[in-house]
Formats: structure tokens, sequence, C-alpha cells
């Protein structure tokens, strides 16, 4: 059927066909990006667990590989440094704590950060949200130019019988098959790395509150 396919079903089923390898490339790409990222929010924990004090946590963290938590962090620590500089490195320092406004300032910056790195994370999540919606509508407007053709066989032979009319029929419905083998998978795995992203947004949105309560706890605000 494929060999004896019109033109129009061949051309659908060419894009059916790109649109299925793209998506592949999107789902193993976020797979081991998404792996990556719980490796390192692991091993982001573990050190922030084995110091007892934000002084030493920022001396920890700057050893590690950068990752999206380590960034959200040394952007509140770069921002704390540049206001109170010489603060985390002293452990005597008694300088004085952070006014409201620049508080308040920390935490735009903060909430910037974690935006910025839900944004890189999310890149390639709307390709398959387009592929998982158009594959289907694709695959239909395949079988709807299909069945035309065949009743337009129809009306040219004179030839009503099922043996004359099944093989179009069966020609037409190959492209919708083709659009939700295609469009399952995308969507499926689109709700599933969407799932991981908000955990993901989450993790980093409880972090930069309690970074925030623990400069409160050590008297450095």
């Amino acid at each position: 059927m494929l060999l004896h396919a019109t033109i129009a079903t061949k051309i659908v089923l060419g894009v059916l066909a790109l649109f299925s390898l793209a998506s592949w490339v999107v789902i193993f790409w976020k797979f081991g990006q998404f792996r990556r990222l719980k490796g390192q929010g692991i091993r982001f924990l573990q050190a922030i667990e084995r110091t007892p004090q934000l002084r030493s946590a920022y001396r920890s963290i700057a050893r590690l590989p950068d990752s999206p938590y380590s960034r959200v962090f040394r952007q509140g620590i770069g921002f704390f440094s540049a206001l109170r500089p010489k603060a985390l490195e002293d452990e005597t320092s008694t300088a004085d704590g952070l006014t409201e406004a620049q508080l308040q300032a920390m935490r735009l910056v903060l909430e910037k950060s974690q935006a910025e790195e839900r944004d890189v994370l999310a890149a390639g999540l709307p390709w398959l949200a387009v592929i998982g919606t158009v594959s289907p509508l694709l695959g239909l407007l395949g079988t709807v130019i299909g069945v035309m053709d065949a009743f337009l066989g129809i009306t040219a032979t004179g030839s009503a019988n099922i043996g004359a009319v099944a093989p179009g029929i069966a020609e037409a419905l190959i492209t919708t098959v083709a659009g939700l083998t295609v469009a399952i998978p995308a969507v499926m795995a689109y709700n599933y790395f969407v799932s991981r992203l908000n955990y993901f947004a989450g993790e980093l949105e409880g972090f930069a509150s309690e970074f925030i309560g623990t400069l409160a706890k050590e008297g450095l605000l």
C-alpha cells in the first residue's frame, strides 16, 4: 500500500516520519538532561548537609561542578556578598544585616535566577507539544485526502463493490495510524517532562526560601 500510495499520502507520511524522528531526539535529550539534573541535585544537597553553616557551604558549593542548583546559590551568595563584603568569609564579622529593600531585592534576584534555569530546562518541550498536537491532525488530513481519491476513483470506474473501495480506504487510513503513532509518545513524554520540570522549579523555589531563612538564622540578615 505504501509503494502504491498517492503523492499526497507519501508527503504526509514523510512529514510524519520527520516529526517522529524529531520527537524521539527531543525525548532522549530531555531524558538525559533530567537524569543528570537529578544527580546534580543529590550532590548539591549532600554538600549542603555536610556543612553546618552557610559560611562553610559557601566554600563547599564553590567546588561543585556547575549546575542549576549551584548557579542559583551563587547568585544569592554573590548578591549578598556585594551588599555585605567579607561577611561570609570572616566568621567573626558583625556587619549590619540587610535592609527590607535589600532583602526584597535579593528575593527578586533569586526569582529571576530560578526563572532563567526553568526556561533553560524547558527548551525542547514546546516541540513535543506541537508534534503531539499536529501529528493526529496531519494524519487525519492524509486520510481525508485518501478517502476523496478513493471516491473519485469509484466515480471514474463506476464500480462501488467492496473490492474496489477497500484498498483505497485502507491506504487512506495509514496516515491516521501513523499520526497517532507519532503523537502518543510525544504527548506522554511531554506530560512526564512537564511534571519533572514543575518538581524541579518547586525544589529551586524551596531552596531559595531556605537560603534566606538560613541567612536570618545565622544573623546575617
